[in-house]
């Protein structure tokens, strides 16, 4: 059993199909644990398995919490209401804010996007205050860290760089947009590219051999996935000015050379005396918004 005298902070990493938990005092992580959802059913009954979960963690800690923070995928009003979740569209009206506080009576609690904290704990690891970070998976999230802080910043919105458009009249959006990033150079997109280039379906695992073996239906979908991203994130430094972009996400780290297509295609468009922003790899892998959402904890708690 801990000492209750310990500070504990805890973050929540709330995803569409599963939720993973991690508490650190000063010390480090003292705890850390994950479970999957339930079958879909009602935002009720997943709150319920939520709760039984944090009720185990805290009888594994002994001691109140100090502070907690979560990741959220889904789209939160200002009025602290779920708006939208695909993954989960029984959340859509719940309550997070009083639903989040009836959990946590005993501490103060606050939420983000997920890709923002993720942006958070990235732009930590990487010593860098000023990092624009994306995560490359079956959707196109990120988040971007000026001076150590989100931007936008909390309860002002989180940031959208999967719906940045970038190629006008592409391809349709979840949105319902045309040409945004996510719908040109997600995983899932630059599959069914390579599919139609192909002239056959392609797995992940087809695509990363085929890019490996350098044949061009792959080599192809891969640089007009590539070449997008670094659209984006051209468009971010002409005006924010981060000094480092951090490439993470499923997707993107499984396939060899992505960083790299990155950086080769922001140097292409990059205007006379300015150069290209740095491109590196992410560093916290799958676990960069469980990580954002404990710092988020410490930063309600100081």
């Amino acid at each position: 059993m801990r000492s209750p005298d310990q500070a504990h902070y805890l973050g929540v990493d709330i995803g569409g199909t599963k939720v993973a938990l991690r508490v650190e005092t000063d010390a480090g992580c003292v705890d850390e644990s994950a479970f999957a959802w339930e079958p879909r059913h009602s935002a009720a009954v997943d709150l319920a398995q939520l709760t039984h979960h944090v009720t185990g963690l805290r009888e594994r800690l002994g001691g109140p919490l100090r502070a907690v923070g979560v990741a959220m995928p889904a789209t939160v009003g200002p009025a602290g209401r779920v708006t939208a979740w695909p993954s989960r569209p029984e959340w859509t009206g719940l309550e997070l804010e009083a639903s989040l506080r009836a959990l946590f009576p005993e501490a103060p609690v606050a939420w983000a996007d997920d890709g923002d904290l993720g942006a958070l704990a990235e732009a930590e690891e990487s010593g860098c205050d000023d990092v624009l970070y994306l995560g490359v998976g079956t959707g196109i999230g990120g988040g971007l860290c000026l001076r150590g802080a989100l931007c936008p910043g909390l309860g002002r919105g989180s940031f959208e760089i999967g719906h940045l458009i970038v190629e006008l009249d592409g391809a349709r959006c979840v949105c319902g947009r045309r040409g945004c990033l996510q719908a040109v150079a997600s995983g899932p997109a630059t599959l069914r590219r390579a599919a139609l280039l192909r002239g056959t379906a392609v797995t992940f695992d087809d695509l990363r051999a085929a890019v490996r073996g350098g044949q061009l239906w792959a080599v192809a979908a891969l640089e007009q996935t590539c070449r997008a991203v670094a659209a984006a994130v051209a468009g971010v430094h002409e005006l924010l000015h981060p000094r480092l972009a951090l490439i993470g996400g499923g997707f993107a780290t499984g396939i060899p050379g992505f960083t790299g297509l990155v950086s080769a295609h922001l140097a292409d468009l990059a205007r006379p005396g300015h150069p290209p922003l740095p491109v590196a790899p992410a560093a916290l892998g799958g676990l960069s918004s469980l990580r954002g959402a404990v710092s988020l904890a410490r930063r309600i708690a100081s």
